[in-house]
């Protein structure tokens, strides 16, 4: 056996690893998110596994790319091949890999098992990293939004969260679920907190989608690929962390209080998907939001798969009230409506805020987008079958951009109704009117998530009025 020895720095320490030939090749499936994070977090420095790939799925033009030397430490000075999912049994036969890991979210336990299947098949271990070993423990208190499903509602909470702990004078920063598409290095730590923060880190409109509310709003916002850098920077500039999951993860950050959102739109999704199950079994909290717009039986379904996976935990409802701005008559108009892209795509949504806005309206005629879709667009509604009525706002990439913005221009309607967070009228220019839906979390009752909010700023001499909410 061959043996070499290699001295690491890291955060200030100096470790010595021995580097040997029978290193353990692992590959790490991915989307650009978990994947990352673990490798970060567990594989990095440990000279007993050497990481000879990732592979990439879900986000199109992803893979074929690096993760970088600076990123991937001294054991890496060639980086890290990406390359796509698709690949895994003939790279995992040619390298000789012995596990495989599965790092990203939003997909079901069947899918999973899926891929469990495939690994085996080839002899690999499959595995599946838990909380205490990827969870970074920040020296601020950190409160999480979580979710079982896309779409949930996890953004307008969020930022409902942030804006009350702001009004009690705390400091407070978003740090959002990684969604790093573009150049790794430069995206290592991004910090926004103005629209032209995003403009000069050409975000996507994915990324748009989650960070433009929260600085509209007035709040700072953490993302990128070094979690454990972000909570360091995030944590000098704060009283309290909230992290703002994306997909259906559990946290990167180790929560205090752990808030969980249900869908009743989508019932028995609970526990059909992962790892958004495994949220809802460690929430602190599970929070129902639209029951202004679900049916009680469809809450009260939700609330009894609560009660039988997670019983401990206490259960809040909300509403998620919409609004359009400007408030333009759209009573006999002819409208697109886009949407939230993961939402309605991955998410399995067949729409979302948008349609939900103006179905009602009287005489309105929501477009099919489909004829008018150019070939780039058409390709995502093969892809997603289950969409029809509405557009996904795509946007990972400029060409995709275009592609929109293309088929916004071609289609015979009156006004855009634009149900993504992100505003489109910066980013492209159309030839009609948009409008913008705009949603927002709001208590349905007393004690609600305020009350169990001030409880835990109160137990940790943070303020906050203390209610009871037993």
């Amino acid at each position: 056996m061959v043996t070499a020895w290699l001295i690491v720095r890291r955060k200030g320490a100096m470790v010595t690893n021995a580097i040997t030939d029978n290193r353990r090749r692992v590959v790490i499936l991915g989307a650009a998110g978990r994947d990352f994070h673990n490798f970060n977090q567990v594989y990095r420095d440990d000279s007993q596994y050497e990481v000879v790939a990732f592979t990439a799925t879900q986000i199109a033009g992803i893979a074929d790319r690096r993760y970088p030397p600076g990123l991937a430490g001294a054991l890496y000075p060639q980086g890290i091949p990406i390359i796509e999912e698709g690949e895994l049994e003939h790279f995992c036969r040619e390298n000789q890999v012995d596990q495989i890991v599965f790092a990203y979210s939003d997909v079901s336990h069947q899918q999973v098992m899926h891929l469990a299947s495939r690994a085996l098949a080839i002899g690999t271990d499959f595995v599946l990293l838990g909380p205490d070993q990827t969870m970074i423990k920040a020296i601020v208190p950190v409160i999480a939004v979580s979710a079982v499903r896309t779409g949930c509602g996890k953004s307008q909470v969020s930022r409902w969260l942030s804006q009350r702990l702001r009004q009690l004078g705390l400091r407070v920063c978003a740090i959002r679920h990684p969604m790093p598409y573009g150049n790794l290095e430069k995206q290592t730590v991004q910090r926004f907190a103005t629209l032209e923060d995003l403009d000069q880190a050409h975000c996507t409109v994915e990324e748009r989608e989650e960070y433009e509310p929260h600085i509209l709003a007035g709040h700072v916002v953490y993302a990128g690929v070094d979690y454990g850098l972000i909570v360091e920077k995030a944590s000098l500039e704060s009283d309290v962390i909230l992290w703002d999951g994306g997909n259906n993860d559990f946290p990167f950050v180790r929560p205090d209080l752990h808030i969980v959102l249900v869908d009743p739109l989508r019932p028995g999704d609970e526990n059909l998907y992962h790892p958004g199950e495994t949220a809802l079994r460690m929430a602190d909290i599970v929070l129902i939001p639209k029951t202004d717009v679900a049916t009680a039986a469809h809450i009260a379904q939700v609330r009894d798969s609560i009660a039988q996976l997670n019983p401990s935990a206490k259960i809040i409802q909300g509403r998620s009230p919409l609004r359009l701005e400007p408030p333009l008559d759209l009573r006999g108009k002819r409208v697109i409506v886009v949407e939230d892209g993961p939402t309605t795509t991955h998410g399995g949504m067949g729409h979302g805020a948008g349609y939900q806005a103006v179905k009602d309206i009287e005489n309105i005629a929501i477009v099919d987008p489909r004829p008018y879709a150019v070939p780039e667009i058409a390709a995502v509604y093969a892809k997603f079958p289950h969409l029809s009525q509405i557009l996904p706002a795509m946007g990972y990439f400029p060409a995709q951009l275009k592609a929109l913005a293309d088929t916004l221009n071609a289609a015979d309607v009156d006004v855009v109704v634009s149900g993504t967070p992100s505003d489109l009228g910066r980013l492209i220019a159309l030839n009609k009117p948009l409008v913008r839906v705009f949603y927002d979390y709001a208590e349905a009752e007393e004690p609600g998530l305020g009350s169990a909010v001030d409880l835990f700023l109160a137990q940790r001499g943070l303020g906050g009025k203390v209610h009871d909410i037993s």
